[in-house]
């Protein structure tokens, strides 16, 4: 199973399937913009900035599930964008746990096996994926995103 079977909403509310992103290596980050990690916005349009001309994308879902969000993902984007010039793409608020979670979300938080694996325990917690849409990598909320960078260009290099 690959993440190409979900689908996604963009903070306009503009529908996609992830099959948009085929052949990418795709960052997904739970985020919240009024959290102690918020600063990591700043690394992560760094890595996209730097590395999508080589099929690399940051896509961010804004979550409230630990009530650390806005009140929408258009005003979450908004206040990403104007803070840390984010570009990347933002989704809708994303709900992460529980039977109301989005299924890319359940889908990725069973895909590992290691202390990282089950549900997701904070805000900025980051999953990679491979170019051919499989589960690659899962890093924690501290992880900062630079330290992503040696599995990113291993990713990009395949």
């Amino acid at each position: 199973m690959n993440i190409y079977q979900f689908d996604a909403t963009l903070e306009d509310g503009t529908h996609y399937s992830l099959e948009k992103e085929k052949g990418k290596v795709i960052l997904i980050v739970n985020t919240a913009s009024k959290c102690g990690h918020t600063p990591q916005f700043k690394e992560l349009e760094a890595l996209y900035e730097k590395y999508q001309d080589q099929g690399f994308v940051v896509l961010g879902f804004p979550s409230n599930e630990f009530h650390q969000e806005l009140a929408t993902g258009q005003e979450a984007a908004e206040a990403c964008r104007l803070q840390y010039g984010v570009t990347f793409p933002m989704h809708t608020l994303t709900t992460l746990k529980g039977e109301q979670a989005d299924p890319l979300f359940k889908f990725l938080q069973t895909q590992t096996t290691d202390e990282l694996s089950g549900d997701i325990k904070w805000n900025f917690t980051k999953f990679l994926i491979a170019r051919d849409g499989h589960f690659a990598a899962r890093f924690a909320h501290r992880t900062a995103p630079f330290e992503l960078i040696p599995t990113i260009e291993k990713l990009l290099e395949v």
